[in-house]
């Protein structure tokens, strides 16, 4: 039992292990070009070589990242209160959500850059508009969800409306809210990649179309790592979180 519980704790770690002993013999066995198809070896090397300029386009792409994040965090949640508590807001809001969801934000940054010109403002609102979707979603689902027997008998205990929505339907909706997070960062750090890629001047993504126009994939691939790294990180940071505040939701059981 501790055995499996020790396996189950490094899988991860080995999975990669192993990914990268097949990916690395892949590429000497077949003596692919690096600028074709590097190697982690390779890759790994960037970091040395390009450690400044990595390290300062990682910084610049997380706090335009994090910016247009927490934008989509407040609109949201805001949203998502409103279209879950009342059903005429999601009659006529949900449907029109959608749709814009539907929208490629790869169409969008180019409308962006000329509206706030080549920069940060492409970057940061290309990350709140691919991330606040499921964010909104989420929180309107928990609130939507809530049992109407259990509304019901709150509502003959002498809960008003409003009362039920904040004491009972957002504490219900935290679970949601959690969920919805550790998806809407990932997403928002691919926003701000493609924005930085279309019409950046620093950044991972500025830095990946600069080595990828020289040819140097070994480079982009690290952007690549870089991005990953950021992401992942961020995503066990909620499911922290989430674990610490939402137990009471989970039985007992750990939240993916």
């Amino acid at each position: 039992m501790k055995m499996s519980k020790s396996l189950e704790r490094w899988s991860p770690l080995l999975l990669l292990a192993i990914i990268l002993f097949i990916w690395e013999l892949g590429v000497r066995l077949f003596k692919v070009p690096d600028f074709i198809f590097p190697g982690p070896v390779q890759i790994t090397q960037q970091f040395g070589q390009f450690t400044g300029a990595l390290m300062d386009a990682a910084w610049k792409t997380f706090w335009v990242t994090m910016v247009g994040f927490g934008l989509s965090i407040v609109v949201g949640v805001l949203l998502g209160f409103l279209i879950g508590s009342s059903r005429l807001a999601y009659t006529a809001i949900y449907p029109l959500m959608v749709a814009f969801n539907a929208v490629p934000k790869a169409a969008v940054v180019p409308i962006l850059v000329v509206w706030f010109g080549i920069g940060l403002g492409p970057g940061i609102l290309t990350a709140f508009l691919i991330s606040f979707f499921p964010i909104t979603v989420n929180i309107a689902t928990g609130l939507a969800t809530l049992e109407p027997e259990l509304e019901d008998v709150l509502r003959v205990l002498g809960a008003r409306r409003w009362d039920v929505l904040i004491k009972v339907g957002l504490p219900r909706s935290m679970p949601y809210f959690y969920g919805s997070l550790k998806v809407s960062i990932t997403l928002a750090f691919v926003g701000t990649v493609l924005a930085e890629m279309t019409a950046g001047d620093s950044g991972i993504g500025y830095l990946m179309q600069t080595a990828g126009s020289q040819q140097r994939l070994p480079l982009a691939f690290a952007g690549l790592v870089v991005i990953g790294v950021m992401a992942m990180l961020m995503y066990e940071l909620f499911s922290w979180i989430e674990k610490r505040t939402t137990g009471w939701a989970h039985r007992g059981s750990q939240a993916i």
